[in-house]
């Protein structure tokens, strides 16, 4: 039972993210990624971490 109470509240933390975490980072890739929209991106992207994993978007010049 203890165990299990633990668990719960490992899973419900509200533990902070880091500050990478909030920012797009400009990443060149070169193995096919989804998309936010679930698109496949290849070569430029803005990737960021939404604390259990990597968000990509489409790198245009007009969103830098």
């Amino acid at each position: 039972m203890h165990a299990e109470s633990q668990e719960r509240l490992r899973i419900l933390s509200l533990s902070p993210k880091p500050a990478w975490a909030e920012v797009w980072h400009l990443r060149k890739i070169f193995i096919p990624r989804r998309s936010i929209t679930g698109r496949l991106l290849t070569g430029q992207v803005w990737r960021r971490h939404d604390g259990r994993r990597w968000i990509y978007k489409k790198f245009t010049a007009d969103n830098s």
